[in-house]
């Protein structure tokens, strides 16, 4: 197989060949351009808080942290603040020289849900390494909202990947030149640099703050809620903002991007030297996000911040995170907003999908 990031008919066949598996038939809905969909099973084990295995199984761990289970069927309440670890319906069997990486579901991440996989003798979150056969499991921690939850639903998501995938600063210029990844000038260092936008060429809103104390959200409830209710509309025209400690903010970069069909991208950690805040929890891209076959970019990413320690003042333009862009191994078959319903193609500021808009 060659290297790079597997598309849709190469995990279709990882599937078939039964090293992908499910408790349930795996639904041809999961399958991606470039990930698999997660499901939650049928129980959450509330914990005493936060864990990695180590040189333990995960099941060792919940006989020492479990304080209650909360059985999901017919939907259940998963507190805000409370740790919560959920067995996954589906198990890896991954060949040597191929990894997995998860991460939150754009729609979870935007509603400050903080979800992490996990796996038996884990020693990093959302990480798999080569050659991991066994289970896969979610650990829930609701941040703003308390959320009700049931078995089936899709909160993760994960990529395998080939060997090495990462494409050098100098491969990503290449691309830039021959299909634009990127409107306005391409900012290109270890992955494509990205700022937030404060200055909205129409009005003043710039994004949103997460209240304090709201109703719960049913995560199987779309385009249901009010957003007045969750949220408060942060505006200004001074092209500043003040963050809060403590405080989630939805907020836009300034950029709009494109992923290219040959190529997926994963928004890259938050590095201290750029302030006092986290930049997202939600990081795949698929092949096909913004992407427009007649050139340009298309589609802005939303950014998903928390404030940490102390105020920190964001200026329009300011470089808040980069993308880093992987090769696939093969071409998909279908597209991030062509061939498949993308909730967030050529989006703009943007909640949830569960807010009306």
């Amino acid at each position: 197989m060659k290297s790079g990031v597997l598309c849709d008919s190469q995990i279709r066949q990882m599937i078939s060949q039964g090293r992908i598996a499910g408790a349930a038939p795996i639904l041809d809905a999961q399958v991606q351009p470039a990930s698999l969909d997660l499901r939650l099973g049928d129980v959450a084990y509330r914990v005493r808080a936060s864990f990695l295995p180590g040189r333990a199984n995960v099941t060792e761990r919940l006989d020492d942290l479990t304080m209650h289970k909360v059985p999901l069927a017919g939907g259940a309440v998963l507190e805000k603040g409370c740790v919560y670890v959920v067995p996954l319906m589906e198990r890896l069997q991954l060949p040597m020289g191929m990894t997995a990486a998860a991460s939150a579901k754009s729609s979870i991440g935007r509603l400050d849900l903080m979800t992490r996989v996990i796996t038996d003798r884990g020693i990093e979150f959302d990480r798999i390494p080569e050659g991991y056969d066994g289970p896969l499991y979610a650990e829930l921690c609701p941040q703003s909202f308390s959320v009700v939850a049931q078995p089936g639903q899709m909160l993760n998501q994960v990529i395998f990947r080939q060997g090495h995938t990462t494409l050098s600063d100098r491969a990503l210029r290449e691309i830039h030149a021959r299909s634009p990844i990127v409107t306005g000038e391409a900012v290109i260092s270890d992955g494509l640099g990205f700022s937030v936008d404060l200055q909205p060429a129409r009005g003043d809103l710039v994004g949103y703050r997460a209240k304090r104390h709201t109703g719960l959200i049913d995560l199987s409830k779309l385009n249901h809620y009010t957003p007045e209710d969750y949220w408060e509309e942060i505006r200004t025209t001074r092209g500043r903002i003040i963050l809060d400690p403590g405080a989630f903010y939805i907020l836009v970069s300034r950029e709009a991007i494109a992923i290219p069909p040959d190529c997926a991208a994963e928004m890259a950690p938050y590095l201290a030297m750029v302030g006092e805040f986290r930049v997202h929890y939600a990081g795949f891209f698929d092949p096909g996000f913004g992407y427009d076959a007649a050139g340009g970019a298309g589609s802005r990413g939303v950014l998903e911040v928390r404030c940490r320690e102390a105020p920190f003042v964001l200026e329009h333009g300011q470089v808040v995170g980069r993308l880093v862009y992987e090769r696939m191994s093969a071409a998909p078959q279908a597209l991030y907003g062509a061939e498949i319903a993308s909730n967030y193609q050529g989006q703009g500021l943007k909640l949830s999908k569960h807010f009306r808009m």
